[in-house]
């Protein structure tokens, strides 16, 4: 199988792998071949899975549907997924992912299958939102979604699932794109956004060295709604936003190829915040600089993969609330190898990694800097008896300030035939606590303004015990999939509650937490052009100790939506959101809530293209509880876009 056949056989396989494999791909012809013809998803084991057959409850979304719709991040993209749930981390437009009911802190967000963290130097309700925007949407290939614990392979903030966000590889031809889009709110003042965005790529050195650039700005106005408590503050923040991003691929020989991937993200934030009645302004300025020097060998009877990841953020936190400006940096520096192949029947897939973080806070640091560090081993074993595979995988983490942890994985997958699966496992994950929950050097306002939240460094590492077990049909003209989910959560991190007198609050470990539920979905053909899908979430998350749910998991979520292919050049659709009733963490309960959307796009000539379309179609409104803590839907809003490929 790991033979030459001949050059051009091997620069095509060799291309067709480079380009479509993030982290580490198997090294197989016949599945580069076979990637040609479907999509196939890396996340779920850093080796090429359809999607059907991937040994986790996986899904994706890809360019092209990107492109028929109008989003602003990642997590916007994906909140239409089975068991995605996006819930606003706080007001002002700052969103987060929760997958199965888990919050952002146990959602790992990868780039090109490196992680992307500043939530050491950010509350953490900023840190998804910050890491989110840092990528831009028009360099987006592909968004793969693990839902459920992944520690074995991705160590800690794996516990929940893992966003994967594959960006678009540089081509042998040249190729582009220019756009603009246009996002504005039909009632209060404010909030339209304009983004603007370029696209380039092609070989510099035909055959050798291929780039690409790719440019996004985006301007929101700032949004005020007499919806809100205090009229005279903003619901959503004005925000500027500019994000480059670049890739160089050195084709250095059949055998080898270097990246070099470039990250520049530019994120400037406005907003008068409702504190108590009264205006506080809030001004958030962040800088990122994310380099990614990577080495892959496709050697006889192994893949290789060596990396170096740079990423650093800057951030100028300048509020009323503060009493002083905050210049915050966190560094990142992370070294990670892997090999792949094939020992007789398995397939083995086995990496180290070590990682280095290291933040400077004036704000919240009673000391000039900290820094603490990370390494791991792993090793997974992929093989299969008659119509069962077996995945195996363990990892060992040694974590610079609690020590080891060891999480195993195994997962089946029996073929009942080519269009139908039973799948299934249990795994081990762990998280340990992040650097502002266990530093007792590390204090965080809240309590807006008017108590601090210092860490704790008798927290215990949060630790958990996952099963899952589903089915999936496919067919050619309909699917679908049931997953039984349960996850047994240990020494689960809690913030204390403000009892609205004490001036100082901390971390505390919740002894046994417990989130299960279901999953469905479906999808069919009604005709050759019409086409329905659908998908179902219930989720239980509670805290055993008290009894009671853990905050901002709804119990009910559902997505629908109905694909029209007009005509050849006319594709349109409407989907429907539902978000069921949950907690806060002031143990209010906000009713359900659901959203219509509506969206078409039009080749007008070849290569331009129009999209036309209206979010939140009838003007949902939240209940009274949630728009007193200022959790206010965003209301109807039209948008149009033109874009031009050549």
């Amino acid at each position: 199988m790991f033979q030459q056949q001949g050059e051009s056989v091997i620069k095509l396989t060799r291309l067709n792998r480079a380009l479509c494999v993030v982290g580490m791909v198997s090294s197989f012809t016949a599945m580069a071949e076979v990637a040609n013809k479907e999509v196939m998803v890396v996340t779920a084991s850093q080796t090429e899975h359809p999607e059907l057959t991937a040994p986790a409850s996986v899904s994706y979304i890809t360019r092209e549907e990107l492109d028929n719709l109008v989003v602003n991040d990642v997590a916007e993209a994906i909140k239409k997924l089975p068991g995605i749930n996006i819930n606003p981390g706080t007001s002002y437009g700052r969103n987060e992912i929760k997958i199965r009911g888990l919050g952002a802190d146990y959602t790992l967000l990868l780039i090109n299958g490196r992680r992307i963290n500043s939530r050491d130097g950010l509350l953490s309700a900023y840190g998804n939102d910050f890491d989110l925007s840092s990528i831009p949407m028009s360099a987006v290939e592909r968004i793969e979604v693990i839902r459920g614990p992944m520690s074995s392979l991705y160590g800690a903030d794996a516990l929940g699932g893992v966003v994967n966000v594959i960006l678009r590889k540089p081509t042998e031809e040249t190729q582009g794109s220019v756009g603009y889009q246009f996002d504005g709110i039909t009632e209060g003042s404010g909030g339209d956004t304009h983004k603007l965005n370029a696209y380039v790529s092609g070989a510099l050195i035909p055959e050798t060295l291929l780039g690409n650039l790719i440019v996004e700005k985006s301007d929101r106005d700032a949004w005020r709604t007499d919806k809100s408590v205090n009229p005279d503050t903003d619901v959503l923040e004005e925000r500027d936003e500019l994000n480059l991003y670049s890739n160089l691929k050195w084709l250095v020989n059949e055998q080898q190829d270097i990246d070099l991937d470039l990250i520049y993200s530019k994120d400037d934030r406005d907003a008068d915040w409702n504190n108590w009645g009264t205006a506080v302004n809030n001004v958030q300025e962040m800088a990122r600089y994310n380099v990614a020097l990577t080495h892959y060998g496709y050697w006889a009877n192994f893949d290789s993969r060596l990396r170096y990841n740079l990423d650093k953020s800057e951030l100028r936190d300048d509020s009323e609330l503060n009493g002083a400006v905050g210049n915050i940096d966190q560094t990142n520096n992370t070294v990670d190898g892997q090999l792949s192949g094939y020992l007789g029947d398995h397939l083995l897939t086995g990496g180290a990694e070590y990682r280095d973080t290291k933040l400077k806070n004036n704000l919240t640091l009673n000391t000039d800097s900290v820094n603490y560090s990370q390494a791991a081993v792993y090793l997974q074993d992929e093989f299969s008896l008659g119509n069962l595979a077996l995945t195996l995988s363990g990892r060992y983490d040694d974590h610079e300030v609690y020590g080891g942890e060891f999480s195993p994985r195994a997962y089946a997958v029996y073929k009942i035939s080519d269009s139908w699966v039973v799948k299934g496992g249990v795994g081990k994950a762990f998280k340990a606590p992040s650097l502002n929950q266990y530093s007792d050097s590390y204090s965080v306002l809240a309590c807006r303004g008017r108590c601090s939240v210092v860490g704790n460094p008798d927290l215990k590492a949060e630790t958990s015990l996952s099963y899952e077990l589903g089915t999936s049909y496919e067919a050619a003209r309909w699917g679908a999939g049931l997953t039984l989910f349960q996850n047994d959560i240990d020494d689960m991190i809690q913030a204390e509650n403000w009892d609205r007198v004490s001036t100082e609050l901390s971390y505390f470990n919740v002894a046994e937490a417990e989130v299960k539920g279901v999953e469905t979905m479906a999808w069919v053909d009604i005709t050759d052009t019409v086409s329905l899908s659908a998908n179902y979430m219930y989720t239980s998350a509670e805290d055993k100790d008290t009894k009671k749910d853990l905050s901002l998991s709804p119990s009910h979520t559902a997505n629908v939506q109905l694909d029209w292919q007009a005509l050849e050049n006319l594709y349109a659709y409407t989907s429907y959101q539902y978000t069921g009733s949950q907690y806060v963490r002031s143990g209010e309960k906000l009713s359900a809530y659901g959203t219509m959307d509506l969206g078409a796009r039009y080749e007008a000539i070849q290569n331009l293209n129009l999209k036309l379309g209206v979010t939140n179609l009838t003007n949902e409104e939240r209940d009274a509880a949630a728009t007193k803590l200022d959790y206010i839907l965003k209301a109807r809003s039209v948008y149009a876009g033109v874009s031009y490929d050549f």
